[in-house]
């Protein structure tokens, strides 16, 4: 097989070249993004990939990750050369392509501290609310994205409301020494932020005040959000009530019952009817459907629902609230966040979550962390991976492995393309029929070996490939 080397300072921009009516591009912890000629393997198939394309699923409707605080910190470490051409990279064809993204409503965990729109004890009227505190961090890492790609749709969601709101008057539901001592070095940054136990909420419990009074202002906050950012040029189009409502962290958070969540829904659906903006329930981080339907069966807040969103063990409950409710659009909402080693096997996991979440029926999937500084520790301590890694003492940045993997599917495939239904012995495959009429496959081969692979099913393309060893492929045909 020849393969065409690309220096790296190339990859990230170069669009692959067609070979005998195929496109190629290979990925190894190694040597991302390897333009490959499609010549026909010299030994037999060891597996197979059946094409059919009237055997198609759902439309996709895009691709995205998150803004967040930490994302923008570290991206300003960074010239502005480099910042420009890391837009470039994630938000226009040329390069990711992301058609859409997702933003905390307030804090969240990689927020810099905690903090709200309206921080006043008590002010239901929410005379004091403003969206200033966003104007360092948020609002210019937004603005950057949509000034290369003006179309960029947006979603938002609240790790927490104002801590007043809740019942325990703190941001975090739980106490994190215990956790905090498994890393070393960061037991002093939670110090002030230790809850009694008396003050600490589990799961299952309602952590907001469930006085109707609190349940509407909350609603008219996300309402006055809404309008805020829209006044800065930034339309949001569909909001998630909670981030996680049954999780009781030590960083921003607010868990919620199925009962508690569906009276405030009740409030916030007409709200956001009213705007013009769609409440889908999310996210859900439970392998247990029923806490879903037990909101979208109530007569009230059922009927406000337009969709569902899934991360973390939500993706066990996908199947079944897919097939019990085949008309919501189902959207995963953050990959798994990783350790912070940014290494293959994050990598390879983030494909295999991607298999799983497409494969039952999601039309959009979100990584999470955009930009982090090298070692991916937030505020409150936890170390994940991003896209884009920040080396703050050279001023320079990479991109992750799990970026490559995420370009591989984004770059090539389109908002509208079908999911297909592939068969074969080879599973480790995605596949998508463009509106532009090409058939986009993934194929990964994540042996130590060469593997060779045949793709079938398309008329004028019979072809066995081979797979490098330990690889994430993508085949334009």
């Amino acid at each position: 097989m020849k393969t065409r080397f690309l220096g790296l300072a190339l990859l990230a921009v170069v669009s692959c070249q067609r070979a005998a009516n195929v496109e190629w591009v290979s990925t190894t912890f190694e040597n991302p993004w390897q333009v490959m000629e499609a010549v026909e393997a010299d030994a037999p198939a060891e597996a197979s990939v059946v094409v059919d394309l009237k055997a198609v699923n759902q439309a996709v409707e895009g691709f995205g990750s998150c803004f967040n605080e930490l994302g923008w910190t570290s991206l300003s470490e960074l010239s502005e050369a480099d910042r420009a051409s890391i837009f470039q990279e994630l938000y226009t064809p040329a390069g990711a392509n992301f058609t859409m993204a997702r933003m905390p409503l307030g804090s969240n965990d990689f927020s810099i501290d905690y903090y709200s729109y309206d921080d006043v004890d008590g002010d239901l009227a929410l005379e004091h609310f403003s969206i200033d505190h966003d104007r360092a961090t948020l609002l210019p890492f937004i603005r950057a994205a949509k000034a290369v790609n003006p179309s960029l749709r947006i979603w938002a969601s609240p790790w927490c409301p104002p801590s007043w709101m809740k019942v325990n008057k703190h941001y975090a539901n739980t106490s994190a020494s215990v956790i905090f001592r498994s890393w070393a070095g960061m037991q002093d940054r939670m110090e002030d932020n230790l809850l009694p136990e008396d003050r600490q909420i589990p799961e299952g419990v309602d952590a907001f005040n469930q006085d109707p009074a609190y349940l509407e202002a909350y609603a008219r906050y996300f309402g006055k959000f809404i309008d805020a950012y829209k006044a800065e040029g930034v339309d949001v189009f569909m909001v998630m009530p909670q981030n996680e409502p049954n999780s009781a962290q030590w960083y921003p958070a607010c868990t919620w019952t199925p009962e508690g969540l569906a009276a405030f829904i009740k409030y916030l659906g007409p709200e956001m009817a009213s705007r013009g903006v769609d409440v889908y329930l999310g996210t859900m981080e439970r392998a247990n459907p029923d806490l879903w339907d037990r909101i979208l069966n109530d007569p009230e807040a059922g009927p406000c629902i337009k969709g569902m969103g899934f991360q973390w063990a939500g993706k066990d409950a996908l199947p079944e609230l897919h097939r019990r409710h085949p008309s919501l659009p189902c959207y995963q909402t953050e990959q798994e966040c990783g350790d912070g080693r940014n290494d293959w096997a994050g990598a390879m996991h983030s494909w295999d979550l991607m298999k799983h979440y497409i494969g039952n029926g999601v039309q959009s999937y979100f990584y999470w962390n955009t930009s982090l500084l090298e070692g991916g520790v937030s505020t409150w301590g936890w170390t994940q991976n991003s896209l884009v890694v920040v080396d703050k003492e050279s001023k320079t940045f990479r991109y992750s492995p799990e970026f490559y993997v995420f370009k591989h599917l984004t770059h090539y495939v389109q908002p509208g393309a079908l999911v297909l239904t592939l068969g074969g012995t080879h599973s480790d495959a995605l596949g998508f029929l463009n509106p532009d009429g090409r058939t986009v496959l993934l194929l990964a081969n994540q042996s130590d070996a060469p593997k060779n692979v045949s793709v079938d099913g398309l008329p004028g393309h019979p072809r066995t490939v081979t797979l490098p060893a330990g690889s994430l492929n993508t085949l334009v045909l």
